[in-house]
């Protein structure tokens, strides 16, 4: 009886879209991460890339940040705990809800988004390069689609 299970879960796993999709943000990631360290930006984790990512200029008070990232608001808290002791956001009063924070970047902050956003444009500059503007059109479009499908 074991031996037969045996034989029966000795399959290979097969080649899917979900490894490679997983294996190219991968390399993605290394390439964001070690450029964004050669500019001076080894500090920011995921999590902190998260939450400086949906900060705009005005700022977003920290309660919406949660809702954004998925996450607990005692995350949001740590998070933002980290990145204003770096000084890269601080936290407002929100003028509407004197009980509410409203996360705004600092001018170091927006340093990093925009050596972030430029390290991304780069990056998708080089794939556009590698497959042609219109291929890789074609599979951001397949990307979207597949996303807003589900």
């Amino acid at each position: 009886m074991v031996k037969q299970l045996d034989e029966k879960t000795t399959s290979e796993l097969i080649d899917h879209v979900g490894w490679r999709l997983w294996r190219l943000s991968r390399q993605w990631k290394d390439e964001f991460e070690t450029a964004m360290t050669a500019a001076g930006h080894g500090w920011i984790t995921q999590a902190q890339g998260a939450v400086v990512g949906q900060l705009r200029a005005a700022g977003v008070p920290q309660a919406e940040l949660a809702r954004k990232l998925g996450v607990s608001k005692q995350a949001v808290q740590q998070f933002v705990d980290t990145l204003e002791a770096d000084g890269f956001v601080l936290r407002v009063v929100d003028p509407a809800d004197k009980r509410s924070r409203i996360v705004q970047l600092t001018a170091r902050g927006a340093q990093a988004l925009d050596d972030g956003n430029r390290i991304k444009q780069e990056i998708e500059a080089r794939y556009r390069e590698a497959v042609g503007t219109a291929r890789f059109e074609d599979f951001m479009a397949v990307l979207d689609e597949l996303f807003e499908g589900q």
